[in-house]
């Protein structure tokens, strides 16, 4: 057997994972339409991965303006909740671990997927540059589109939306969830609150780190009060260089990146959250963070801390045993191979990802990638 490493016990809050490998958030857009309602498919997608130690759900919108991609899976309306129990029933009958994924995408949407067409909504006016956005243009059909202009959020408006993620949370505990993710990274919602590029407001949310941080800190507050800080995750996305590369939109590179996500990371340990997920870049040759930030991480977090940007097996027992990292999320091999812990514990050989079959279909791509056969 290899990577043993990878096949330890850990504790994640309440829970005892029976290993290190872990199911990461992956929008794949097989949502029912219409109201964006998570169904059998999904239930049995999420099933077919329940090898993992632990699995976060895709991106589920906590409200309709938090939607920028088309067919995403929402967790606002009571039909939606209903949804979501088929996947944690069948996630749970086979004895997995699953958290939701809370998630708001702020500026990056466009005004067809808003209601009644209006502007996305941001921290400040500004339109989102080097990313598209995926719209419906008729049944089961879509195309890449620019980002619309977005509005300002007002104060009271920032505050009706950490109530917002309250609910949300809520919504997660009666579909049956195990706790929640909060996605802050990626240059979503609350990646624009706290990004010095995004956000030029002049009210107790902009302006210094410390107010920049105030959204992300009163959200962990509000939806600790309802799951518990040891059933709530936090994923950022602290990049410290970027590429011109075609590639999945991985979000904001501050002047200070380090300084800005380490002062965040002393906020959700202050706050005593279960876990904290870090994206690292993951395009093709891309460097792996620093080794000051991988140590400051652990130097100033108490909870576990999951790493996840193509990783490999082996890099994953290496950033285990530097004691930089506690489990791990594989994106793309867990999209092909259905039971990749097995293969992953055997040495198999891995199928192939079909990026053409990513987003958006019907099982094909989805959930008919096959087991390894011996």
């Amino acid at each position: 057997m290899k990577n043993t490493a990878l096949f330890s016990e850990t504790q994640l809050g309440p829970y005892t994972l029976k290993n290190r490998i872990v199911l990461p958030p992956l929008t794949r857009s097989r949502s029912s339409q219409p109201g964006n309602i998570a169904n059998e498919l999904m239930a049995n997608y999420y099933a077919q991965r329940a090898g993992a130690g632990f699995m976060v759900t895709e991106g589920t919108q906590i409200e309709p303006r938090g939607q920028g991609y088309a067919w995403t899976p929402g967790i606002y309306s009571s039909e939606q909740v209903e949804g979501w129990k088929k996947v944690t029933t069948a996630v749970h009958q086979q004895g997995g671990v699953i958290f939701a994924q809370l998630w708001h995408v702020g500026r990056v949407s466009h005004h067809s997927l808003q209601p009644n067409g209006e502007a996305p909504v941001a921290p400040s006016a500004l339109r989102a540059d080097a990313v598209k956005v995926f719209i419906e243009t008729g049944p089961g059909e879509g195309a890449l589109a620019d980002p619309s202009e977005p509005r300002a959020l007002s104060t009271d408006e920032v505050k009706e939306l950490v109530q917002m993620y309250k609910k949300a949370a809520q919504n997660a505990l009666a579909a049956g969830f195990d706790g929640v993710e909060l996605h802050c990274a990626n240059g979503y919602l609350v990646n624009q609150f706290i990004s010095e590029h995004t956000n030029q407001r002049d009210d107790q949310y902009g302006g210094s780190l410390e107010n920049r941080l105030r959204f992300l800190k009163e959200i962990v507050e509000a939806v600790s009060e309802v799951v518990g800080s040891n059933r709530l995750g936090v994923r950022f996305a602290p990049l410290f260089e970027s590429t011109d590369e075609d590639r999945v939109y991985l979000g904001l590179v501050e002047s200070d990146p380090h300084t800005t996500y380490i002062e965040a990371i002393k906020l959700l340990n202050a706050a005593g959250i279960a876990y904290l997920s870090l994206a690292e870049a993951d395009w093709d040759n891309a460097p792996d963070l620093p080794d000051d930030f991988y140590q400051a991480v652990r130097d100033h977090f108490d909870g576990r801390i999951m790493y996840a940007g193509k990783y490999s097996a082996e890099k994953a027992v290496r950033v285990l045993e530097q004691g930089n990292g506690d489990i791990f999320g594989f994106g793309r091999p867990f999209i092909a191979n259905p039971d990749l812990p097995e293969r992953i514990r055997n040495d198999w050989p891995l199928n192939a990802v079909d990026p053409a079959t990513m987003y958006g279909g019907t099982d094909k791509g989805y959930t008919d990638y096959p087991a390894y056969q011996a």
